[in-house]
Protein backbone atom coordinates (compact mmCIF):
# COMPACT_ATOMS: atom_id res chain seq x y z
CA UNK A 1 0.00 0.00 0.00
CA UNK A 2 0.85 3.61 -0.64
CA UNK A 3 -0.11 6.86 0.65
CA UNK A 4 -1.50 9.36 -1.45
CA UNK A 5 -0.34 12.88 -0.39
CA UNK A 6 -1.34 15.12 -2.83
CA UNK A 7 -4.27 16.11 -3.68
CA UNK A 8 -5.91 15.55 -0.35
CA UNK A 9 -9.98 14.45 -1.10
CA UNK A 10 -10.56 13.88 2.76
CA UNK A 11 -10.58 10.31 2.32
CA UNK A 12 -8.45 7.81 3.39
CA UNK A 13 -5.08 8.30 1.80
CA UNK A 14 -4.14 4.80 1.47
CA UNK A 15 -4.27 2.84 -1.65
CA UNK A 16 -3.11 0.02 -3.38
CA UNK A 17 0.65 0.26 -5.42
CA UNK A 18 -0.86 -2.13 -8.55
CA UNK A 19 -3.08 -0.37 -10.31
CA UNK A 20 -2.13 3.17 -9.33
CA UNK A 21 -0.83 4.44 -13.18
CA UNK A 22 -2.95 2.06 -14.55
CA UNK A 23 -6.09 3.65 -13.74
CA UNK A 24 -5.27 6.93 -15.48
CA UNK A 25 -6.29 5.37 -18.69
CA UNK A 26 -3.68 7.68 -20.52
CA UNK A 27 -4.68 5.34 -24.37
CA UNK A 28 -8.03 7.53 -23.62
CA UNK A 29 -6.50 11.21 -23.17
CA UNK A 30 -5.65 12.37 -26.82
CA UNK A 31 -8.63 12.61 -29.62
CA UNK A 32 -8.24 11.71 -33.17
CA UNK A 33 -5.55 13.77 -35.04
CA UNK A 34 -3.36 13.93 -31.46
CA UNK A 35 -1.14 12.38 -29.24
CA UNK A 36 -0.04 11.74 -25.27
CA UNK A 37 3.61 11.68 -25.30
CA UNK A 38 4.50 10.86 -21.61
CA UNK A 39 8.20 9.72 -19.82
CA UNK A 40 9.21 8.21 -16.82
CA UNK A 41 12.27 8.07 -14.83
CA UNK A 42 13.54 6.97 -11.46
CA UNK A 43 16.20 9.36 -10.01
CA UNK A 44 17.97 9.85 -6.41
CA UNK A 45 16.85 12.74 -4.44
CA UNK A 46 20.38 14.37 -6.08
CA UNK A 47 18.50 14.30 -9.86
CA UNK A 48 20.63 10.88 -10.53
CA UNK A 49 19.07 8.95 -12.57
CA UNK A 50 21.87 6.57 -14.22
CA UNK A 51 25.48 5.51 -13.45
CA UNK A 52 28.51 4.57 -15.94
CA UNK A 53 29.39 1.03 -15.39
CA UNK A 54 32.85 0.31 -16.96
CA UNK A 55 32.44 -3.18 -17.25
CA UNK A 56 29.50 -2.84 -19.99
CA UNK A 57 30.35 0.58 -20.77
CA UNK A 58 26.88 2.27 -20.80
CA UNK A 59 25.09 3.94 -18.77
CA UNK A 60 22.82 2.62 -16.46
CA UNK A 61 20.38 2.27 -13.60
CA UNK A 62 22.33 1.09 -10.31
CA UNK A 63 20.92 -1.48 -8.56
CA UNK A 64 20.61 0.54 -4.83
CA UNK A 65 18.17 3.08 -7.29
CA UNK A 66 16.23 0.57 -9.09
CA UNK A 67 13.38 -2.12 -7.06
CA UNK A 68 10.32 -3.98 -7.82
CA UNK A 69 7.36 -1.19 -6.59
CA UNK A 70 8.86 1.16 -9.49
CA UNK A 71 9.08 -1.59 -12.00
CA UNK A 72 5.48 -2.39 -11.56
CA UNK A 73 4.85 1.13 -12.29
CA UNK A 74 7.45 1.63 -14.97
CA UNK A 75 4.87 -1.88 -16.46
CA UNK A 76 1.85 0.05 -16.12
CA UNK A 77 2.44 3.30 -17.88
CA UNK A 78 3.99 0.77 -20.84
CA UNK A 79 0.37 -1.11 -20.96
CA UNK A 80 -1.23 1.87 -21.60
CA UNK A 81 1.16 2.96 -24.79
CA UNK A 82 0.11 2.37 -28.21
CA UNK A 83 4.16 2.48 -28.74
CA UNK A 84 7.63 3.01 -27.32
CA UNK A 85 10.05 5.62 -28.05
CA UNK A 86 13.32 4.42 -27.41
CA UNK A 87 17.11 4.98 -28.99
CA UNK A 88 18.98 2.90 -31.29
CA UNK A 89 21.26 2.65 -28.57
CA UNK A 90 19.59 0.39 -26.65
CA UNK A 91 19.25 -1.70 -30.00
CA UNK A 92 23.34 -2.34 -29.78
CA UNK A 93 22.91 -3.26 -26.38
CA UNK A 94 20.33 -5.80 -26.74
CA UNK A 95 22.74 -7.29 -30.04
CA UNK A 96 25.31 -6.76 -27.43
CA UNK A 97 24.13 -8.79 -24.85
CA UNK A 98 24.42 -5.58 -22.32
CA UNK A 99 21.06 -4.14 -22.18
CA UNK A 100 19.37 -3.87 -18.84
CA UNK A 101 15.60 -5.27 -19.97
CA UNK A 102 13.75 -6.71 -22.56
CA UNK A 103 11.31 -3.41 -24.24
CA UNK A 104 7.88 -3.85 -21.95
CA UNK A 105 5.20 -5.21 -21.27
CA UNK A 106 6.85 -8.40 -20.28
CA UNK A 107 5.99 -11.93 -19.51
CA UNK A 108 5.75 -11.06 -16.28
CA UNK A 109 2.99 -8.87 -16.22
CA UNK A 110 0.21 -11.29 -17.49
CA UNK A 111 -2.54 -9.03 -15.69
CA UNK A 112 -0.93 -6.04 -17.83
CA UNK A 113 -1.17 -7.89 -21.16
CA UNK A 114 -4.16 -9.36 -20.36
CA UNK A 115 -5.58 -5.82 -19.46
CA UNK A 116 -4.37 -4.64 -22.99
CA UNK A 117 -6.68 -7.01 -24.71
CA UNK A 118 -9.59 -5.69 -22.57
CA UNK A 119 -8.90 -2.82 -23.79
CA UNK A 120 -8.90 -3.01 -27.56
CA UNK A 121 -4.80 -3.20 -27.92
CA UNK A 122 -1.72 -4.86 -29.41
CA UNK A 123 -0.56 -7.31 -27.05
CA UNK A 124 2.17 -5.21 -26.88
CA UNK A 125 2.96 -1.64 -27.68
CA UNK A 126 4.85 -0.74 -31.16
CA UNK A 127 8.06 -0.16 -31.21
CA UNK A 128 9.68 3.60 -32.31
CA UNK A 129 13.62 4.25 -32.85
CA UNK A 130 14.97 7.21 -32.87
CA UNK A 131 18.06 7.07 -35.06
CA UNK A 132 20.46 9.90 -36.77
CA UNK A 133 22.83 7.30 -38.41
CA UNK A 134 20.54 4.15 -38.69
CA UNK A 135 23.10 2.22 -37.05
CA UNK A 136 20.66 -0.81 -35.88
CA UNK A 137 21.54 -4.67 -35.57
CA UNK A 138 19.02 -6.62 -37.87
CA UNK A 139 19.40 -9.17 -34.60
CA UNK A 140 18.16 -6.97 -32.50
CA UNK A 141 15.57 -6.09 -34.70
CA UNK A 142 14.44 -9.73 -34.64
CA UNK A 143 14.13 -10.16 -31.26
CA UNK A 144 10.88 -7.96 -31.70
CA UNK A 145 9.65 -9.64 -34.56
CA UNK A 146 6.09 -9.90 -33.65
CA UNK A 147 5.54 -6.07 -32.59
CA UNK A 148 5.59 -3.28 -35.36
CA UNK A 149 8.99 -1.54 -35.51
CA UNK A 150 9.08 1.81 -36.64
CA UNK A 151 12.69 4.07 -37.07
CA UNK A 152 12.15 7.62 -36.96
CA UNK A 153 15.39 9.78 -38.97
CA UNK A 154 16.90 12.60 -40.79
CA UNK A 155 16.10 13.43 -44.51
CA UNK A 156 20.29 12.82 -44.80
CA UNK A 157 20.10 9.90 -43.37
CA UNK A 158 22.23 6.47 -45.74
CA UNK A 159 19.84 5.26 -48.11
CA UNK A 160 21.09 1.95 -48.00
CA UNK A 161 20.81 1.63 -44.43
CA UNK A 162 17.13 3.06 -44.78
CA UNK A 163 16.61 0.46 -47.52
CA UNK A 164 18.45 -2.59 -45.81
CA UNK A 165 16.03 -2.07 -42.49
CA UNK A 166 12.47 -1.64 -44.98
CA UNK A 167 13.62 -4.89 -46.65
CA UNK A 168 13.29 -6.65 -43.11
CA UNK A 169 9.67 -4.75 -42.38
CA UNK A 170 10.79 -1.87 -40.81
CA UNK A 171 8.71 1.58 -41.36
CA UNK A 172 11.45 4.22 -41.75
CA UNK A 173 10.21 7.94 -41.35
CA UNK A 174 12.30 11.21 -42.14
CA UNK A 175 11.56 13.36 -39.00
CA UNK A 176 14.24 16.36 -39.60
CA UNK A 177 16.71 17.75 -41.68
CA UNK A 178 20.01 16.74 -39.92
CA UNK A 179 18.39 14.65 -36.88
CA UNK A 180 15.18 13.65 -35.56
CA UNK A 181 13.63 16.88 -34.56
CA UNK A 182 10.52 16.71 -31.82
CA UNK A 183 7.83 18.58 -33.55
CA UNK A 184 8.46 16.40 -36.56
CA UNK A 185 8.50 13.19 -34.18
CA UNK A 186 5.44 14.39 -32.78
CA UNK A 187 3.21 14.68 -36.57
CA UNK A 188 4.99 11.46 -37.55
CA UNK A 189 3.66 9.67 -34.59
CA UNK A 190 0.22 11.21 -35.13
CA UNK A 191 0.79 10.31 -39.11
CA UNK A 192 1.20 6.78 -38.17
CA UNK A 193 -2.02 6.90 -36.17
CA UNK A 194 -1.11 6.84 -32.55
CA UNK A 195 -2.55 8.56 -29.50
CA UNK A 196 -0.57 7.23 -26.96
CA UNK A 197 3.41 7.49 -26.82
CA UNK A 198 5.70 6.37 -24.19
CA UNK A 199 9.02 7.83 -24.20
CA UNK A 200 11.67 5.17 -22.67
CA UNK A 201 14.75 6.47 -24.05
CA UNK A 202 17.51 8.48 -22.09
CA UNK A 203 17.94 12.14 -21.28
CA UNK A 204 19.24 13.34 -24.34
CA UNK A 205 15.78 12.31 -26.19
CA UNK A 206 14.19 13.33 -23.23
CA UNK A 207 15.81 17.13 -23.85
CA UNK A 208 15.08 16.97 -27.57
CA UNK A 209 11.44 16.34 -26.72
CA UNK A 210 10.79 18.77 -23.93
CA UNK A 211 13.16 21.42 -25.63
CA UNK A 212 10.36 20.85 -28.30
CA UNK A 213 7.74 21.40 -26.12
CA UNK A 214 6.40 18.17 -27.17
CA UNK A 215 6.22 16.34 -24.18
CA UNK A 216 2.48 16.12 -22.12
CA UNK A 217 3.22 14.05 -18.73
CA UNK A 218 6.24 12.85 -16.93
CA UNK A 219 6.23 10.66 -14.54
CA UNK A 220 8.76 10.35 -11.83
CA UNK A 221 9.81 8.05 -9.04
CA UNK A 222 12.20 9.90 -6.32
CA UNK A 223 13.97 6.74 -4.17
CA UNK A 224 15.23 8.39 -0.90
CA UNK A 225 18.95 8.26 -1.21
CA UNK A 226 21.92 10.27 -2.99
CA UNK A 227 23.94 9.09 -5.87
CA UNK A 228 26.37 11.93 -6.26
CA UNK A 229 27.41 13.43 -9.48
CA UNK A 230 30.50 11.46 -10.63
CA UNK A 231 29.88 9.56 -14.13
CA UNK A 232 26.41 10.14 -13.86
CA UNK A 233 23.13 11.22 -15.80
CA UNK A 234 20.26 13.91 -14.57
CA UNK A 235 17.10 13.65 -16.22
CA UNK A 236 17.25 16.14 -18.94
CA UNK A 237 20.67 16.91 -21.62
CA UNK A 238 20.63 19.58 -23.93
CA UNK A 239 19.71 23.07 -23.36
CA UNK A 240 16.39 24.90 -22.99
CA UNK A 241 15.45 28.34 -24.14
CA UNK A 242 12.47 28.19 -22.57
CA UNK A 243 12.22 25.88 -19.58
CA UNK A 244 8.67 24.83 -19.21
CA UNK A 245 6.88 24.62 -15.98
CA UNK A 246 5.70 21.04 -14.41
CA UNK A 247 2.01 20.83 -13.32
CA UNK A 248 1.85 18.27 -10.09
CA UNK A 249 -1.07 16.07 -10.60
CA UNK A 250 -0.14 13.66 -8.09
CA UNK A 251 1.99 12.68 -5.30
CA UNK A 252 2.13 9.53 -3.31
CA UNK A 253 4.41 7.80 -0.59
CA UNK A 254 5.83 4.86 -0.58
CA UNK A 255 7.03 3.72 3.06
CA UNK A 256 7.94 0.55 1.97
CA UNK A 257 9.78 1.76 -1.00
CA UNK A 258 11.27 4.82 0.72
CA UNK A 259 10.16 6.50 -2.41
CA UNK A 260 7.92 9.02 -4.09
CA UNK A 261 6.27 8.61 -7.00
CA UNK A 262 5.28 11.90 -8.82
CA UNK A 263 2.97 13.09 -12.09
CA UNK A 264 3.62 16.38 -13.73
CA UNK A 265 1.83 17.59 -16.80
CA UNK A 266 3.74 19.80 -18.90
CA UNK A 267 2.94 23.48 -19.86
CA UNK A 268 2.03 23.41 -23.19
CA UNK A 269 4.16 25.36 -25.72
CA UNK A 270 3.51 26.10 -29.25
CA UNK A 271 4.85 22.39 -30.33
CA UNK A 272 2.24 21.02 -27.62
CA UNK A 273 -1.39 21.39 -28.75
CA UNK A 274 -2.91 18.69 -26.51
CA UNK A 275 -5.28 19.99 -23.72
CA UNK A 276 -4.43 19.15 -20.16
CA UNK A 277 -7.19 17.57 -18.64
Amino acid sequence: MIHRLFPDSGRASEISLEGLYLRLNLHHEAGEGEVLIYSNYIASIDGRISRYNPTTDNYEVPNSLANERDWRLYQELAAQSDVLVTSARYFRQLASGTAQEMLPVGYKYQDLLAWRMQQGLEKRPAVAILSRTLDIPLDAIALLQKRQIYVFTSDAAPADKRARLETHGVKVISAGETGVEGIRLREGLIDCGFRSVYMIAGPEVHGTLIAAGVLNRMFLTTRFMFLGNEHTHGLCEGGLSVPPEMDLQALYRDEKGQQLFADYAVACTAGNRLEKS
